[in-house]
């Protein structure tokens, strides 16, 4: 694989919780698989500390810019360093450490967008810490797209990628009994069109097919179950085929899943949270990664929390941020090259 000549921007994360160790470990693969480079945005002696707490070798180097990341990276983890404050003790989150939190999150995005990075690969935050210290966004994703903002509004969608199937939640973190209210043909059109869009600028699908399911069993069975299909989910769906989308459904959640239907498509536009990560997680819970789509950068994410538990045990696996890594690498790749 060719190796890039910007390194991707790995954010802190809460460094309580097993951001720094997966860091660590992502790193430490670098002699059995490819990983593409990464600067850590982070404080080198927590670093360092959380290494002596695993109990492994690995050299911290301090950077001064991005740039000097790729060549250092074979035989250092490279560090921009982002002082946090108090001491970090793993497993417990700290309001203290929050602004550090922040701050490596808005030097990710000024890097990729100075040029200095190719993508944001974001590591898990405690969002109830962040509150408590001001956050004033429901999460990452919301507070991604105010800083990239330009003019016009930035309204991203999030696809959660494992194995071959890609798969896009209308709605995400609300009540399941609001999600019928909060669907409208406005909404489910403009995540099928964002997701297209995504599909082809860094996915390389001139023409992606998508696939988008019902909110009611067997999809409303023509309204016997509900009429959202007919009233909402049809017409957001004609919509979209004639802006040129090519776009199947609303399909029976409950058989678009299995092996045979995945042939079918690129990416499936579900209607609620669970709806869409189910089949993600039971397909490759290590290994899911969390993109987001419609932001004027790359982002991706490990599809998991900070498990404080497992910070400082050595027991984190770091396969979901490896493979938000590579795909955040690879995407860059397609996107530079269909410039």
């Amino acid at each position: 694989m060719h190796r890039p000549d910007l390194p991707l921007a790995l954010t802190l994360g809460d460094p309580a919780g097993i951001g720094p160790d997966l860091a660590l470990a992502a790193w430490w693969a670098r002699d059995v698989e490819y990983i593409p480079p990464f600067v850590f945005l982070g404080d080198p002696d927590l670093m360092a500390a959380r290494a002596e707490q695993l109990g492994v070798s690995i050299p911290i180097t301090v950077i001064d810019k991005p740039s000097d990341a790729e060549r250092r990276f074979p035989e250092a983890l490279p560090v921009l360093p982002i002082t946090v404050a108090g001491k970090v003790v793993a497993g417990r989150s700290d309001n203290a450490a929050m602004p550090a939190v922040i701050q490596s999150i808005e030097r990710a995005v000024e890097l990729v967008q100075a040029g200095e990075a190719s993508a944001v690969v974001t590591n898990p935050v405690n969002k109830a810490a962040l509150y408590r210290s001001g956050f004033a966004f429901p999460g990452h994703t919301e507070f991604l797209a105010a800083l990239g903002r330009r003019e016009a509004p930035i309204a991203p969608v999030m696809m959660l990628v494992a194995k071959d199937l890609r798969v896009v939640p209308t709605t995400i973190h609300i009540p399941l009994k609001h999600v019928p209210i909060t669907l409208t043909k406005d909404l489910i059109l403009s995540t099928i069109m964002t997701t297209a869009a995504g599909l082809k600028k860094y996915f390389a699908l001139a023409n992606p097919h998508i696939a988008v399911t019902g909110l009611n069993p067997h999809a409303g069975e023509e309204g016997n179950m509900g009429r959202e299909e007919i009233d909402i989910i049809v017409p957001a769906i004609e919509r979209a085929r004639r802006k040129g989308v090519t776009v199947t459904g609303p399909h029976s959640a409950d058989t678009l899943f299995h092996a045979e239907a995945r042939k079918a498509y690129n990416a499936v536009v579900a209607m609620y949270h669970d709806q869409a990560l189910i089949p993600v997680k039971t397909l490759g819970f290590d290994e899911g990664v969390n993109v987001t789509l419609g932001l004027p950068f790359i982002r991706t994410s490990p599809d998991h929390g900070t498990a404080f538990a497992l910070a400082g045990t050595g027991n984190a696996s770091p396969r979901s941020l490896i493979e938000a890594l590579r795909l955040a690498d690879k995407m860059w790749q397609t996107a530079r090259t269909r410039r």
